[in-house]
């Protein structure tokens, strides 16, 4: 019974688990109802569940069968409806089928031009794209072309500034390339190849300096400045400047450095037979020179590729093996010529490297045997000779008559003059006799000088420092203070004064011509030594000033003795018709006294007669004003106008060539603008326009107006010709004193 009671239970049980398959796979969806009928067949029974199945699909069929019978006529009446709907629907399917075939073909070309304005779109942007990109890689390959060709022609920095734009500007817009990949990989080779190259350049470069270190020497020597000119350093530029942008610049310093040294060790050892001969000697000194030449420019014009220090330790080197040589082979020299021609060779070697800033001290020890100076005594003599000679001239031109003659004073004096060359005999030098005497006198001292050296077997450097030192003694101290004594005689002429000025500037023009003469006697250049300048230029200006001070103070003098002959009469009622006698005795002076002046340098001529005029000019004014004259009449002030008048006529008239237009007359505006105030009555004018910077009356001074009015104040009553500017003569007094106090308002607010 419980075994009955168990097989019922798992019956039931079958059963609902049937039941809930069938209901899960009528509410799932059929893809995923295989895990479903797994369960059934994973089971024992899924015989009985087929029959269950088969049960719910007949029940499911009475179901369908009852809903169609319910609804089946209305499904007919859809039926005959669709079939309506379809007749009506074919025709309209055919119309459609004609329209499209009719649009199909009359869009047919539409579609072909659409089509190819498709393919020109698509051309027009890959062009425009490729175009892009052409022009992002053309500065490229511009950049890269000139790279190459700035190789190939070795100028190696403009390379390498090249390759740092390509690098770092060009390259890297473009780099997605394939060719610019091979770009930047060939970039680290093209360094390396300027490289190479700039250091090949430099090899090059100290090879040929070492071969022509003496001819730089030698150009040196001669000519101090320029000589490295000689040599072309722009592969030692070139090859810095790579280095250093190449961040190896203190291997390229080490390099140069040490190469030079080696280099120095080498021009240092004399040759054993160079006492033989003057030339091993130069050879040896011009090898020298040079090598310092270049390092010394070397120095200059590159920041740190060698230092002082550095040159500084060379030159020590150097200075110590060359006295050490020279004094090995100096010792040999038996010739004295030989002796001497190397003492000069040694100062012209000392001097050239000195020019260079090298220290020279020790050379110059090695050979100053002598160090005496001048002797006083000497110019002590030509003192006495200089005063003879001034004291005893005429202070004349001097004249030749004859070929020989002319002949004869050039040879003593360095002295050209086309236009007196071509003159006819007889004629006349612009100066006197002591200039070729003194110039003359200057070369015996300078001769006197040179024998003297010669006994003490002084070096030419020396020669020619003591000479130069001498004479500018002789000329400074000497010569200038004889000249000076004769410029300052009280009985000194204008004519031997105007002559001393035309002989000092020649004897200045000569002053080169005594430098060529000791340049001469000494075989030293002054062009490539410091040799002492001859101070003679200094000196002859010195003397020329004096005398034209002297000039300008005698001519004045001279113009005050006229004006000392004045003699006018201020209460005149009477007009002139001429300047007095005594102006007219002074112009006639002025004008011989500067015909004189023929010869003088325009700026002196110039300078007196404008010195002369002016001082006319003030010394006329203060005869006017002086206070001695308290009266004066209209007519002592036209005879005074005619005076001024020919002051003028004179300045107009050019008694000195140079000035340009008024320029002499204006000494005389003062006075001028003063009289034809008064002549002409124009106070209106004169008040009116005071003050302003155009009026016609600018250089009258209201005071100076003020006084010269007072003087012809009380002379109005006597003064007839005041008729002629009013009636009245109380008018005419009214008249002055309104002016004298409208003038005193002015002078009171300008002080105010």
């Amino acid at each position: 019974m419980e075994r009955g009671k168990m097989a019922e239970a798992e019956s039931l049980e079958t059963a609902a688990e049937h039941e809930r398959i069938l209901r899960e796979i009528e509410s799932t969806d059929t893809a995923c109802i295989g895990p479903t009928l797994r369960s059934v067949y994973d089971g024992e029974e899924h015989g009985r569940f087929m029959e269950k199945l088969e049960t719910r699909i007949r029940n499911h069929d009475r179901e369908i069968e009852k809903m169609c019978n319910f609804h089946y006529q209305g499904f007919v009446d859809s039926i005959t409806e669709l079939l309506k709907v379809r007749g009506e629907a074919q025709k309209l399917k055919n119309q459609v089928t004609d329209t499209n075939r009719k649009l199909q073909h009359e869009g047919k070309e539409l579609v072909i031009a659409m089509e190819e304005l498709k393919q020109c779109r698509l051309q027009q942007r890959n062009i425009s794209a490729t175009v892009d990109k052409l022009m992002l890689c053309l500065p490229v390959l511009e950049m890269y072309s000139k790279l190459r060709d700035q190789m190939k022609t070795k100028r190696h920095y403009p390379a390498l500034k090249t390759l740092e734009h390509l690098e770092h500007t060009y390259l890297p817009q473009v780099s997605h390339y394939r060719f610019c990949k091979v770009m930047v990989d060939n970039i680290p080779k093209l360094r390396e190849e300027i490289k190479d190259v700039s250091m090949s350049d430099l090899k090059d470069f100290l090879e040929s300096i070492r071969k022509h270190s003496d001819k730089i020497g030698e150009t040196a020597m001669k000519q101090v400045p320029g000589a490295q000119d000689l040599v072309d350093f722009s592969p030692v530029y070139r090859c810095l400047h790579i280095y250093s942008v190449l961040g190896a610049r203190e291997t390229f310093e080490n390099y140069y450095r040490k190469q030079r040294r080696k280099q120095a060790r080498l021009v240092l050892q004399p040759p054993s037979n160079m006492h033989e001969t003057l030339d091993g000697y130069r050879k040896y000194f011009n090898q020298i020179v040079g090598f310092f030449v270049v390092e010394d420019h070397i120095l200059h014009t590159t920041q740190g590729l060698v230092n002082r220090a550095y040159i500084d330790e060379l030159w020590e080197m150097a200075l110590s093996k060359t006295i050490a040589a020279l004094r090995t082979h100096s010792s040999y020299c038996s010739d004295p010529n030989l002796v001497l021609d190397l003492k000069n060779l040694i100062v012209l070697f000392a001097d050239t490297l000195q020019v260079y800033g090298f220290p020279v001290n020790q050379l110059f020890d090695m050979l100053l045997e002598i160090r005496d100076q001048y002797s006083e005594t000497l110019l002590k003599k030509w003192a006495g000779i200089f005063r003879n000679i001034l004291d005893s001239d005429n202070y004349s031109p001097i004249p030749v008559t004859s070929e020989e003659m002319y002949k004869k004073v050039v040879g003593q004096f360095p002295f050209q003059d086309t236009e007196l060359e071509k003159q006819p005999f007889p004629k006349k030098f612009p100066f006197s006799e002591f200039v070729p005497k003194v110039y003359n006198q200057i070369k015996e001292f300078i001769y006197a000088c040179l024998k003297f050296s010669e006994d003490l077997h002084l070096s030419s450097t020396e020669v020619d420092d003591m000479i130069r030192k001498s004479t500018n003694l002789l000329l400074t101290r000497t010569l200038s203070n004889s000249l000076q004594n004769v410029i300052k005689r009280k009985n000194i002429g204008l004519t031997e004064l105007v002559q001393i000025i035309i002989n000092t500037t020649h004897l200045e023009k000569s002053c080169k011509y005594l430098e060529e003469f000791i340049t001469n006697i000494t075989n030293v250049l002054p062009e490539t030594v410091h040799t002492t300048k001859l101070y003679g230029t200094t000196t002859f200006k010195d003397a020329r000033h004096a005398a034209e001070e002297e000039i300008y103070t005698n001519l004045n003098q001279k113009i005050d003795q006229f004006l000392q002959l004045a003699d006018y009469d201020w209460m005149t009622g009477d007009l002139g018709n001429k300047a007095s006698d005594y102006l007219i005795d002074l112009i006639a002076f002025l004008r011989s006294t500067f015909a004189v002046f023929t010869h003088l340098p325009g700026k002196v001529a110039q300078t007196a007669c404008m010195s002369a005029c002016k001082h006319l000019a003030t010394s006329l004014m203060q005869l006017l004003l002086e206070a001695e004259v308290r009266q004066l009449t209209l007519g002592a002030l036209q005879q005074f106008n005619l005076d001024v008048r020919e002051c003028e006529q004179f300045a107009r008239s050019g008694p000195v060539p140079g000035f340009q237009e008024d320029t002499l007359q204006l000494a005389f505006i003062d006075l001028r603008q003063l009289l034809d105030l008064f002549i002409q009555w124009d106070w209106s004018t004169y008040l009116a326009d005071y003050g302003q910077p155009n009026c016609k009356y600018l250089r009258v001074n209201p005071v100076t107006a003020l006084t010269l009015l007072e003087k012809m104040k009380d002379t109005s009553r006597k003064n007839n010709m005041f008729a002629q500017f009013r009636k009245n003569e109380r008018d005419k007094q009214k008249l002055i004193d309104t002016v004298a106090k409208q003038l005193r308002g002015l002078i009171s607010s300008h002080h105010s």
